[in-house]
């Protein structure tokens, strides 16, 4: 990682895997790097999905508006009672009080997460499209 007063330079594999810290890793990976980056108002994060497994559990926020954009792959989503397909190089905006959970197709599904940071502002939601 490089760090000067103006910017964060990192690769995103250098981030810890906290799906595989938290005992979820059969599924995929997740690595949060907005402490690594130093960033102070800007979440982002990299979610893979192994081929047809689905993200442990969904969730949804107070505040939070997230952007998430497949980079690789494809799969679907669960938006409240919705089902959105997703592949690659598609964007998908969610409202923070939407509930959520991503779902790898035949190739795995890879995307990144972004948006402002709202600490501590998150509900995890175990059953949701069980």
């Amino acid at each position: 990682m490089t760090t000067a007063a103006s910017y964060t330079h990192l690769n995103l594999e250098t981030v810890a895997d906290a799906a595989a810290a938290n005992g979820f890793g059969e599924s995929g990976s997740a690595r949060f790097a907005t402490g690594d980056l130093e960033a102070e108002r800007t979440g982002l994060a990299i979610h893979r999905l192994k081929p047809g497994r689905r993200q442990a559990f969904g969730h949804r926020h107070d505040a939070a508006e997230e952007v998430c954009v497949v980079v690789a792959g494809s799969g679907r989503v669960k938006l409240d009672d919705e089902i959105v397909e997703l592949r690659e190089r598609d964007a998908l905006r969610i409202a923070p009080a939407v509930a959520r959970r991503f779902e790898a197709g035949d190739a795995g599904l890879e995307f990144l997460v972004f948006g402002a940071r709202h600490e501590g502002d998150g509900e995890i939601l175990r059953e949701f499209w069980t």
